[in-house]
């Protein structure tokens, strides 16, 4: 009887580090997955200078909106149209950077390609544009009025 505790027990821890060993490889292998997203987020800002522009408008943005108190769901909108544009902006250098390695030479399909993916980022930074002006107008507006 004491023997098949003994084996039960060395089971049971058995499995529990070989199950703990999997979670610690998991996470590791996790960690290693953000570090190559930060390495792009770096990557972006070091060589696409438009991603820069949109850095520093949000930048902009979000000094703007401690200054001017804006209230939370206008820290929503301003958020998610800095992420929005962000996103696209990484996402139009990829596909860049892929119709480059493709194509390298002049191609019209290539050229409207990255043509289309450009217009993406033009249009959410339009838009995002037009989500701090409907935010931040009337405060300025405000702030102008009551000197």
């Amino acid at each position: 009887m004491a023997l098949f505790f003994l084996i039960q027990n060395t089971l049971r821890k058995n499995f529990l580090i070989n199950y703990m060993t999997r979670i610690i490889l998991y996470v590791q292998t996790r960690l290693k997955s953000f570090k190559y997203a930060f390495k792009g987020l770096i990557l972006i800002f070091r060589e696409e200078p438009n991603a820069r522009i949109h850095l520093l408008a949000a930048i902009c943005a979000v000094i703007a909106g401690l200054c001017l108190n804006i209230n939370s769901m206008e820290w929503i909108a301003i958020t998610f149209a800095i992420g929005l544009v962000i996103t696209l902006e990484i996402v139009n250098s990829a596909i860049e950077k892929i119709a480059d390695f493709i194509s390298p030479e002049k191609n019209e399909i290539i050229k409207n390609i990255k043509d289309l993916s450009a217009a993406a980022v033009l249009v959410v930074s339009i838009t995002a544009l037009i989500v701090g002006l409907i935010i931040f107008l009337p405060k300025l507006y405000e702030l102008l009025l009551a000197d």
